[in-house]
């Protein structure tokens, strides 16, 4: 079977725009199926299971759509698999037993779209970063917080409690099952507090970048751009050369002014 022809740039620009669309449909797909487990909710699991997977089939046409040959690619042959997967098998008869294989099914396709979305990987990059800072706030403060508060407060018994008291406090969840009572104790609280309201931060800006939610409308056109921005976006020199027909039409301007002064004068005269 030969290679499928490369994809050109009109095809590549088309596909991330779809992907950049589409892509917190697919994870939601994929994810939200998870936590409907309750017996009382069994209308609505299989509702949502139907919708989960109409979502990865209008993916599959549209990718078709952009690259006919979309098929002959390793994506595409996977994508395939997924939704043939994923088809509510559990409505016939007899199926009831591949909710498992769904699920692992559901979570490939969200794999996939995770690694193949270059927001993500920028998002994956910086929060890394974030989770590691983040991660030896915890671990410290948490041991510091344990060698203050053990020897009189019975919730920091060991050191896995005070490492539970860190994560719920770095989550700003707040249980309130384990509190501190010394100084040093509350202050490594502050600590982790201030770590964890950064790391959400961090978070939601970087969310809104992968899912383009701070990108301009797509009716914004240069109209929408002041002129200032304009000039500051141009090169320094077509500035310059600006700058100098600016200053040419000021002396053609001045010229003119000075001949009708001369004129005006000569009569009096």
């Amino acid at each position: 079977m030969s290679a499928p022809p490369p994809l050109t740039a009109e095809q590549r620009a088309a596909r991330e725009r779809w992907q950049a669309r589409w892509n917190l449909p697919i994870l939601l797909a994929a994810f939200v199926p998870l936590f409907l487990t309750s017996p009382k909710l069994e209308v609505v699991a299989v509702v949502v299971g139907v919708g989960s997977w109409i979502v990865f089939v209008i993916d599959l046409v549209v990718q078709r759509r952009i690259d006919p040959a979309y098929m002959h690619r390793r994506e595409g042959r996977f994508d395939l698999a997924i939704v043939l997967v994923t088809f509510p098998y559990y409505l016939l008869p007899g199926l009831s037993g591949v909710s498992a294989l769904l699920l692992l099914a559901r979570l490939a396709r969200a794999a996939r779209v995770l690694m193949a979305t270059k927001g993500l990987r920028r998002f994956s990059a910086r929060l890394g970063k974030v989770a590691i800072v983040a991660g030896l706030v915890v671990v410290l403060a948490s041991l510091a917080a344990y060698e203050a508060e053990h020897k009189t407060n019975p919730g920091f018994a060991t050191i896995g409690d005070a490492l539970w008291w860190g994560i719920v406090t770095l989550t700003t969840v707040g249980y309130g099952d384990i509190v501190p009572k010394t100084t040093a104790g509350r202050f490594c609280g502050v600590v982790i507090m201030f770590t964890g309201i950064a790391v959400l931060g961090v978070l939601a800006g970087s969310l809104s970048a992968l899912f383009n939610l701070d990108a301009p409308a797509e009716d914004d056109g240069p109209d929408a751009v002041s002129e200032g921005e304009v000039d500051r976006a141009q090169p320094m020199h077509i500035e310059l050369a600006n700058l100098r027909a600016q200053l040419h039409a000021v002396e053609l301007r001045l010229g003119t002014l000075a001949d009708r002064a001369q004129t005006d004068v000569g009569p009096k005269a």
